[in-house]
């Protein structure tokens, strides 16, 4: 028998082993969490308890918040601030899916009476979405609450019915313990079995988990060559799943004319907040900025390069991300005509890297300089250098899709001139949210949002952020000419669950 291989909790601040925390999941262990996630399923089945559940999960996290933080912070070096204000949105999230829940709006129920008379006839026809089974989580490494174990990949899942077994990320085993151990506990608090959740930890364990046959989905947020091989292996499984993966994201900014001559020093020092915030390491960081040529945007580079100076350096989330960072730097810097005004590197010790800024004029990004249209994780951004709307549009046509793209206009470009519809129509196209005059760090928990986009931005059209993130995990079904007592509560008459549906073409 081959020895069990530990999973340490590791402090990124000094490099040093925390605590042993648990063992990397064999293939028996994944085997065995994914049978019992299966079994539970049916209790789930119940909306008054999924409800339940979900608030109770976020009591759960609440009454151990704080220790859940500090051990977050211990091994993210995210602050114990922004951590806490990350519990508060995992916690909210939690709540605003056990709404959505209760409102029943996710289960789309449409009902069609027969129509006889119709050419061709019409069969009376009642549809409605059910669970899709269990359900792989892959948990982010830069946000150990928000879009981990407890995140929206769980909470959603476990909104549509679905049990749920997370791969822990490596880089903080013991706060994903801390909150799984929370959500099982909320599950015995709500009479389900504590296997509506399960964790396991280790690389192999993430394989084994998504060419699990009994495992019905799957989401992932992280790299795009891990979560492309995950999709992958997703896809070629004798029984193929949905794999919904957030993989990489450029999120590009244009800056007019007029907004830089407008307010140059604003956006230069709001530029520099977004792309240091975490460090650098939000996965909507703004990663390629077009700012015109002239008098105006080297004012606003000015102020940017001066924001940049002034941040302090900071921790990455592990030792491999950091030495990623350095190496990335390192490649674009050596790209000829590309020049740095704030050099990002290593910082003032072995642990920390220093945010830093890379200049090009459009007209001189060439095909060698393709790397620059790739996501570089941390605190370090690309500026292209244009001189009319053409260049935009040439460079826009060679980045890749993206969670965000924003723009940022001047006044009477946002009251509607000429030219600033067409471009947020060409920005549109790249991405899953637009933005106009604002930065795209941080993501509202709303009904509305959309956290997605284009490949490598996501492998499918869906959200990983707000309520229709439940659509995920729920498959539709249809029933034909169907005797009412043979029909779920969904889909009959009465509507004894009191449900939001449309019939026969109205909205009831």
């Amino acid at each position: 028998m081959a020895a069990a291989v530990p999973v340490w909790s590791v402090d990124p601040r000094t490099g040093k082993q925390r605590e042993r925390v648990a063992d990397e999941a064999t293939a028996a262990d994944v085997d065995a969490a994914v049978r019992a996630a299966h079994e539970a399923l049916p209790a789930l089945a119940d909306r008054t308890v999924r409800a339940a559940f979900l608030r109770a999960a976020a009591k759960r996290l609440e009454a151990d918040g704080e220790r859940i933080v500090a051990t977050a912070d211990a091994e993210s070096a995210l602050g114990e601030p922004r951590l806490t204000g990350e519990l508060a949105r995992t916690t909210g999230q939690l709540r605003a899916f056990a709404d959505e829940v209760e409102e029943g709006g996710h289960l789309d129920v449409i009902i069609d009476h027969a129509a006889p008379d119709l050419t061709p006839p019409r069969p009376d026809l009642r549809r409605y979405k059910l669970p899709i089974g269990v359900v792989a989580v892959y948990a982010a490494s830069n946000f150990p609450l928000a879009f981990s174990v407890p995140g929206g990949d769980t909470a959603s899942a476990l909104a549509a019915g679905c049990p749920v077994v997370v791969k822990a990320h490596p880089d903080h085993p013991a706060t994903s313990a801390l909150c799984g151990a929370a959500l099982r506990a909320a599950a015995a608090d709500s009479g389900l079995p504590e296997d509506v959740v399960r964790v396991v930890h280790g690389f192999e364990a993430g394989v084994e988990l998504v060419r699990h046959p009994l495992v019905s989905a799957a989401g992932f947020t992280g790299s795009v060559k891990g979560g492309r091989a995950l999709f992958d292996a997703a896809a070629a499984r004798p029984r193929p799943i949905p794999f919904h993966g957030e993989l990489g994201s450029l999120n590009p900014v244009v800056i007019t004319r007029e907004a830089v001559a407008e307010r140059a020093e604003q956006i230069g020092e709001g530029l520099g907040a977004s792309m240091t915030l975490g460090t650098g390491q939000f996965c909507v960081k703004p990663g390629l900025v077009f700012v015109p040529q002239g008098g105006d945007g080297d004012r606003m580079l000015d102020k940017l390069s001066g924001t940049l100076r002034a941040t302090a350096p900071g921790h990455l989330l592990d030792d491999r991300m950091r030495e990623a960072f350095l190496a990335g730097v390192a490649e674009r810097s050596a790209l000829e005509r590309v020049e740095a005004p704030v050099v990002a590197g290593a910082g003032d010790d072995e642990r920390t890297v220093r945010p830093g800024l890379f200049t090009i004029a459009a007209g001189a990004l060439g095909e060698e300089h393709e790397l620059l249209l790739e996501e570089c994780f941390g605190p370090v951004t690309v500026v292209v250098r244009y001189a009319d709307d053409a260049e935009i549009d040439t460079v826009l046509g060679r980045v890749p899709g993206s969670l965000t793209a924003t723009v940022h206009l001047g006044s009477e470009e946002a009251a509607g001139a000429e030219g600033a519809a067409s471009l947020v129509e060409r920005l549109t196209a790249l991405a899953g949210r637009v933005l106009v005059n604002g930065w795209p760090t941080g993501v509202a928990v709303a009904p509305a949002q959309h956290h997605g986009g284009p490949y490598p931005a996501t492998t499918s059209t869906s959200t990983s952020v707000g309520a229709t993130a439940i659509e995920r995990w729920l498959r539709p079904v249809a029933f034909q000419d169907t005797p009412q007592a043979l029909l779920p509560p969904e889909l009959r008459d009465d509507n004894p669950l009191g449900l939001p549906r449309r019939v026969d073409g109205t909205r009831e």
